[in-house]
């Protein structure tokens, strides 16, 4: 049985077919902050963001007719997001490292007094990846991507994308013990 999306914005959509501006702007106010944050966490830099989501946005609008409706808007506008925010990357000649055999624990650990400190450290601590890490990492873990999904948009293997997550969070879980060790003294 095929899945059924049902688009609470389908009219919105219908409208900026027949070119109505009110229906576009309407669609960008429900989705300029959600796109912003998956951008944001791709090319990690705000300007970049900030003209991959209108990037993003224009190239939706302009092709709002091939949008065939068997996902939801949101859903067809965040690959735009994504595929637009890896293409700025490649433009800054992102390099992605192939490392296999890397074991890795599966968490890194917090407690619930800090937990708002905690995610604030985890943010900065992921921004600081390279961007190979750092796009695999987002891409899998914030975006829900598999690895041959992951593969396929970045044009890398599916190893490459696995030893890439690895290697991100064993980065991360390394930036962040040094970062503690650093404020205990």
């Amino acid at each position: 049985m095929e899945a059924v999306y049902i688009d609470k914005n389908i009219e919105l959509v219908n409208d900026c077919r027949k070119g109505s501006r009110k229906a576009q702007f309407e669609l960008y106010k429900l989705y300029e902050r959600a796109m912003y944050s998956a951008a944001l966490r791709i090319v990690n830099h705000e300007a970049e963001a900030e003209d991959v989501l209108q990037e993003a946005f224009l190239e939706a609008f302009t092709r709002i007719i091939d949008f065939r409706g068997d996902t939801t808007f949101g859903l067809w506008l965040k690959q735009i997001v994504i595929n637009k925010s890896i293409n700025c990357l490649r433009k800054r000649r992102a390099e992605f490292v192939s490392i296999d055999g890397v074991d890795l624990p599966d968490e890194i650990a917090g407690s619930d007094e800090d937990l708002i400190l905690r995610v604030e450290e985890i943010k900065a601590a992921v921004r600081l990846l390279p961007d190979g890490y750092r796009v695999v990492l987002t891409l899998y873990l914030f975006e829900g991507y598999d690895h041959e999904e992951i593969a396929h948009i970045l044009k890398i293997t599916e190893a490459t994308s696995r030893s890439q997550l690895m290697r991100a969070k064993m980065k991360l879980k390394n930036n962040m013990e040094k970062k503690g060790a650093r404020d205990e003294y």
